[in-house]
């Protein structure tokens, strides 16, 4: 029987070895997000064979939300596994986070047991490290126009070091704040998460980058090493009465903290209008598509 528990920064070293075994492309697929998002639909871990399994328990439907498992070995056994659990609560299984290529294997081990959902506001955004560190041709001359503005900025900009961790935590609580989201449950839990990736910044084997103009910081970003070739920005906020700043700290961050890495991964827009279109233009490269799988009882 699957028994969950709350996630600890101890479970690094098995999860991470699951994770390296699947190479997955999905910002879900990483410990430090795992870890630090936690408190947001209340999600909760266990690890079964060589499998990570992640599920969130407090989910509006009150059905628990899998994330499809990481790690190696029997795929079979894994999913009768999630079904009894599932089974014992009277709910059916639900796998949120399915790509194309695992939604392929769904289908070939379990035909006809599942219904599959496209989650389009949950699909990441995958974009080439090498444009979006060099911005060439025509379809980036507005985000040259942008860097161009920025440039003229008295801006000083540098890896994030323990000296700053303060200083951006209360950059980012005073961004929340000024957008009056003080309240707001995802606004709440996404400042748990900026805290719980500075309370374990070294240990998470995170990076980041700060601007700070006259001093004082003006915008802040934050991620890590994905998988085998991809980059995963988890942070990414600036004061937006400096013109540019938001297309200045992306390109800074990708020239400065991505070498190595062929795609960088800037996550969801969760259906947010204005997130979508600002991820959209910076001209992805794909889509990585996702899906919602609800098998039948």
């Amino acid at each position: 029987m699957l028994q969950f528990r709350e996630i600890e920064l101890g479970d690094r070293e098995k999860a991470n070895a699951a994770l390296r075994a699947s190479d997955n492309m999905g910002c879900e697929y990483s410990f430090a997000n795992n870890m630090a998002w936690r408190r947001l639909s209340d999600s909760m871990i266990c690890f079964f064979r060589d499998f990570y399994i992640v599920c969130a328990f407090g989910t509006k439907d009150k059905i628990p939300l899998f994330t499809f498992p990481a790690g190696s070995g029997d795929l079979r056994e894994l999913f009768g596994e999630m079904k009894s659990f599932c089974e014992g609560l009277g709910v059916p299984l639900k796998i949120w986070g399915v790509t194309e290529d695992k939604l392929k294997m769904l289908n070939e081990l379990f035909p006809g047991e599942f219904t599959a959902e496209y989650d389009r506001d949950g699909s990441d955004y995958i974009y080439s490290r090498q444009e979006l560190a060099e911005l060439k041709g025509r379809k980036f001359h507005g985000k040259r126009n942008h860097l161009a503005r920025f440039g003229k900025l008295d801006y000083q900009f540098s890896p994030i070091t323990e000296r700053d961790f303060d200083d951006c935590i209360r950059f980012i609580a005073d961004t929340y704040n000024a957008a009056g989201n003080s309240s707001d449950y995802s606004a709440v839990a996404e400042q748990f998460a900026v805290n719980t990736y500075f309370s374990h910044f070294h240990e998470l084997e995170l990076s980041g980058g700060i601007i700070r103009i006259d001093g004082s910081v003006a915008g802040v970003t934050i991620g890590e090493r994905l998988n085998s070739d991809t980059f995963c920005v988890h942070i990414e906020k600036a004061d937006r009465q400096f013109e540019g700043i938001y297309a200045g700290i992306n390109n800074l961050f990708v020239r400065n903290c991505t070498d190595g890495f062929r795609y960088v991964n800037r996550e969801e827009d969760l259906g947010i209008e204005g997130l979508r279109r600002a991820k959209l233009s910076y001209n992805p490269v794909f889509l990585l598509d996702k899906y919602t799988v609800t098998f039948r009882g």
